[in-house]
């Protein structure tokens, strides 16, 4: 196996051939996502920066990156999903709209009370669970998180500052969803999870919505500077609710003028590249231990709802290996002088690591050719996380040679 395997989805572009819905992420809904957002007080745009050398050294026109380790102090994005989705939770169950609806109002005296006590359940490799006991706390409820095995004491300890009860597991990610899901059942829990299948799709679908914030920010941030949207989007996955969140959002908002979108996985836990290399519009699962140095990407099933999404919308599928991430970080890390310095963790680097491997590399010049990326392209890359794991972190950018630019 090459380090990067693609497949380009020569259906996202005709018309005849979708079948999913996309209106759950109308550019009215997106703006209703934002507007909650904006009212907590650690709100703040988190940077968009430009790689401008880099950008030249490659013979693009510009490389951006969305630095979402400054997201509301949680170092990731993912606690935008999560807290929408709490916040529309409780505003069903006050009978408010959410439009109407702040965070202060949601843990005032006089709503807590009507709400009563909630515990939230979840289950994360490290980020999507913090964001989720992160939400309870300041809501004044509760927060059971559970954790594959494997999962790291950094990423543990991370969850229970934030006052959750943490539960490591002896299953893979699957597995440990199936567990928080089965306890939210037994103990009248509220299950709070970025992944949806058959009769679980309601609170999955207002995560997705939660994530529609990040880009909104980033074409509110271009259009601020006099810059034009990008010509493509490189989009990392695990179950896929955030590439489908953003792909749904771009397809409203441009429709057949959308950029063009890469959707990433690790080798290993491939489960999108694999569905869409079978071809049978069926989502597809991956076995083993779904081993990745990018333990945000390691899931072996992807949420339906996000699937159906990504697969009539996106137009590559890649799979790469743990290599192109640690490259990715050491350049954020380690930029072309004039370049700004991004700390970002492993699930979120891959993206420009994969970026710079096909535009540097010749035996992905076929890929380079079919994503046509010439002189006046613009590509936009998410950093999803910052150095979740310090430790490992500090390790990958020290040691090792990146690519060398």
């Amino acid at each position: 196996m090459r380090e990067i395997e693609y497949f380009h989805n020569k259906n996202a572009r005709n018309p005849l051939a979708a079948k999913s819905s996309i209106k759950f992420i109308s550019i009215d809904i997106a703006n209703r996502v934002r507007s909650f957002h904006k009212k907590f007080s650690h709100y703040k745009t988190t940077p968009l920066k430009s790689l401008d050398n880099m950008a030249n050294k490659f013979n693009v026109k510009k490389i951006w990156v969305k630095d979402e380790s400054f997201r509301f102090g949680l170092n990731a994005f993912k606690v935008l999903g999560g807290s929408y989705a709490i916040g529309v939770y409780l505003s069903l169950k006050l009978g408010i709209d959410i439009n109407r609806l702040s965070f202060e109002k949601l843990k005032s005296p006089e709503n807590k009370k009507k709400i009563g006590d909630i515990t939230f359940v979840t289950a994360t490799d490290g980020n999507h669970g913090r964001g989720v006991a992160w939400t309870a706390r300041e809501l004044n409820q509760s927060a059971v998180v559970f954790m594959p095995k494997g999962s790291l004491k950094t990423r543990v300890d991370n969850i229970e500052k934030e006052n959750a009860k943490v539960i490591v597991t002896d299953k893979y990610y699957d597995a440990t969803v199936k567990m928080a899901a089965e306890f939210a059942s037994k103990n009248n829990g509220v299950l709070i999870q970025d992944t949806a299948w058959e009769g679980y799709t309601e609170i999955p679908t207002w995560i997705m919505q939660g994530y529609s914030t990040l880009i909104d920010e980033v074409l509110e941030g271009l259009k601020k500077e006099g810059e034009s949207p990008p010509t493509h989007v490189f989009l990392q996955a695990g179950v896929g609710s955030l590439a489908a969140g953003i792909q749904a959002y771009l397809m409203n908002k441009f429709g057949t003028k959308r950029p063009t979108t890469i959707i990433i996985e690790p080798h290993n836990a491939a489960c999108l590249y694999k569905s869409a290399q079978i071809g049978d519009t069926k989502p597809h699962a991956v076995d083993g231990s779904l081993s990745t140095i990018m333990a945000g990407l390691a899931c072996g099933k992807p949420s339906i709802i996000a699937w159906d999404i990504l697969r009539d919308y996106s137009d590559y599928f890649v799979s790469c290996s743990d290599r192109i991430s640690e490259n990715g970080m050491r350049m954020l890390a380690k930029p072309l002088l004039g370049d700004p310095k991004i700390v970002s963790g492993e699930s979120g680097a891959v993206g420009l690591g994969l970026l710079i491997e096909i535009l540097n590399n010749d035996l992905y010049k076929d890929l380079k050719e079919s994503l046509g990326l010439s002189e006046d392209k613009k590509i936009l890359i998410l950093s999803t996380e910052g150095d979740t794991d310090p430790d490992h972190y500090r390790e990958i950018v020290m040691n090792g040679d990146s690519l060398t630019l």
